[in-house]
């Protein structure tokens, strides 16, 4: 290459910026653009890192909106809260049987997300409580919607129990060792809850209640609507008494190829079974007199089986369902029900359709004070008994009305099912109150009818101030209009829902 060549060359490389120190500056400066780079991501990255710690410390992250129902906005708090309420709810009720469920509650809410549940197919626990949870906020919203376009309020009274609810929370955390009531429930419900956020929860909630039932009384029907639902039934929900003898076809042994043995019913032995139920039923067509029962059991025993007298049970319960049933039935009849491990004869005796009025009464319960044992001494009953009478006198020496009744059950009655309500039980059916009150309801009482009865159950024993207000509804039109009502409530709940969709929000990640 002669000189004059390469000397254009040089200068054609200058000129592209392509000559050796050009080249080295501009790699020079290309790497530190690079480490400036990496220095500025990696700063944004521990800025971030310390942002969100800051966010979490602060407590903003759990106000950000993680559900939403139309255009109402739940918090990550918000949701937290509904969602350790739903789990304690269950817990609570469940006790020590909850892990029949497949729920273990070693560990309260933590730890949820790896429990898989089995009532939520490929879900876990904490899906299961979540869902929950989010079914409460969309009642509460379309509920409060209801509520809010009909005029309904929280009264006094509702504000009342609220604040009782919230006394005495400072004292219990304290003695648990929190430093306030806001930190125990947050360390019990998660992080961001508080007394703020639980007192609305439960305001919504009890808002959502009143609405509910004034959304359920809004609806009406005719008697003839009501009893037309009732008959659709076909005796499902009628009362039965009826005799019976089972026969129970003879199990036979085998034994497989690999020497393992087992014993189940054959075409045969179910065969035989009702082969000898018939005899039964031919035995017993073949009796005089109107004593049924008495026929059937003498019946069954000249076959060596034996039988007996079944008492208010259930239509939807009762063997030979569809011919127990039958609207053409009468007292006497008898009839022969094979099933798949034997036969059934059965003796139709009476029918109660639910056509009778239930009853309206107010009480007064004042409960027998447990042992170390959770015994009740005669002791303790006669106290209760006593304190009873007392209450009683007390009405009797004022005005003797049913508001004067009312007003001694808010004051002394330790129901709280109705205590809050003048001791007020509307329309109680045969069989729903304990043997002694449901002796009192359905004893011929005139309104203004005062007494005392005893009363136990699994929960409780003691005394009962007894005010008979009046007769209610027919037991059939209150089961048929229940259903009714519900039926149009949830309708409308299921209208509510789809004009108000839900939808996840970014704070989601921060609730349990």
């Amino acid at each position: 290459m002669s000189a004059s060549t390469e000397k254009k060359n040089r200068q054609a490389a200058r000129a592209a910026g392509t000559d050796k120190k050009t080249l080295a500056q501009e790699k020079e400066a290309q790497e530190k653009k690079k480490s400036n780079l990496r220095w500025t991501l990696g700063t944004i990255a521990v800025v971030l890192v310390v942002v969100s710690v800051l966010l979490l410390n602060s407590g903003i992250m759990y106000k950000t909106t993680a559900f939403s129902v139309g255009s109402k906005n739940y918090t990550a708090a918000d949701v937290s809260y509904r969602y350790a309420n739903q789990y304690y709810t269950f817990a609570n009720q469940y006790g020590s049987y909850a892990s029949l469920f497949g729920l273990d509650t070693s560990n309260g809410i933590r730890g949820l997300e790896k429990q898989e549940c089995p009532m939520l197919e490929g879900g876990t626990w904490k899906d299961y409580f979540l869902d929950a949870a989010k079914n409460d906020m969309i009642h509460a919203t379309v509920l409060g919607q209801y509520a809010a376009d009909n005029g309904i309020t929280l009264d006094a009274d509702d504000k009342a129990q609220i604040d009782a609810s919230f006394e005495g929370l400072e004292e219990q955390a304290t003695s648990y060792g929190y430093a306030s009531g806001d930190n125990m429930l947050a360390a019990n419900y998660g992080n961001g809850v508080n007394q703020k956020l639980v007192r609305k929860a439960y305001e919504e909630s009890l808002l959502a209640s009143k609405a509910g039932q004034a959304l359920l009384d809004s609806f009406t029907y005719t008697d003839e609507q009501i009893e037309e639902k009732y008959q659709s039934y076909a005796g499902e929900h009628d009362y039965f008494d009826y005799a019976y003898s089972y026969i129970s076809a003879e199990r036979v042994e085998t034994t497989d190829a690999d020497g393992n043995t087992s014993s189940d019913v054959t075409d045969e032995t179910v065969a035989a079974a009702a082969e000898k139920a018939s005899a039964i039923a031919d035995a017993y067509k073949k009796a005089d007199g109107t004593d049924y029962t008495a026929n059937l059991i003498e019946a069954a025993e000249a076959q060596e089986a034996t039988a007996s007298e079944q008492t208010h049970v259930q239509g939807s319960s009762v063997p030979a369902a569809d011919w127990m049933r039958d609207a053409s039935r009468k007292a006497g009849d008898i009839t022969v029900s094979p099933d798949a491990s034997g036969c059934y004869v059965v003796v139709f005796l009476s029918r109660d359709d639910n056509h009778y009025n239930t009853v309206n009464v107010r009480h007064i319960l004042i409960q027998a004070e447990a042992d170390e044992n959770g015994s009740y001494t005669d002791e303790a009953k006669a106290a209760a008994k006593a304190r009873a009478e007392e209450i009683l006198a007390e009405y009797e020496a004022g005005d003797k009305t049913e508001d004067s009744f009312a007003a001694l059950a808010e004051q002394y009655s330790e129901d709280t099912g109705s205590n809050l309500s003048g001791g007020l039980y509307e329309n109680v059916a045969k069989g729903q109150m304990v043997q002694e009150f449901n002796d009192f309801c359905f004893a011929a009482h005139k309104p203004g009818d005062t007494g005392i009865v005893y009363g136990e159950s699994g929960s409780y024993a003691g005394y009962h101030v007894m005010y008979y207000v009046g007769e209610g509804k027919l037991y059939s039109s209150v089961i048929a209009e229940d259903d009714l009502r519900n039926a149009d409530a949830e309708a409308w709940m299921e209208k509510a829902e789809e004009a108000n969709p839900t939808e996840e929000g970014f704070g989601m990640r921060y609730v349990g």
